[in-house]
């Protein structure tokens, strides 16, 4: 049997939250990204299909506040910057799609500074 790659795996877990979790209109979708080095997320609407926001480590506003920070401490700042961004554009609720990631480390950063900033999940 071949062996499974890391990747493949998470996009399988990926494959099988999706099939529950949906964004509407009224409560868009919370998805996160994460790579080696970097995070992103982005809130969508996935009956028109459409991002309504998103937010990135390699954003120019991130980037500056990123001097001397590990890489949980700038999953924060992208957690809080996307809420802000979010409560500009009138959403107050999302669902939360960790993308197949386990809810730790940065994925879970990024989700508390959120809910700090005042998305609810």
């Amino acid at each position: 049997m071949p062996k499974v790659s890391a990747n493949l795996a998470r996009k399988r877990r990926h494959a099988r939250v999706r099939d529950h979790v949906a964004g509407t209109a009224n409560k868009p979708r919370l998805c996160v990204f994460r790579s080696l080095n970097n995070i992103h997320a982005q809130i969508i609407d996935d009956v028109d299909g459409k991002t309504i926001v998103s937010a990135g480590s390699l954003i120019a506003e991130i980037k500056e506040q990123t001097g001397g920070k590990n890489k949980t401490q700038v999953a924060e700042l992208v957690g809080s910057l996307l809420a802000r961004a979010a409560k500009e554009k009138g959403i107050a609720r999302v669902v939360f799609d960790r993308g197949g990631y386990k809810y730790h480390g940065r994925i879970k950063a990024l989700a508390e500074s959120a809910r700090k900033a005042g998305l609810e999940f």
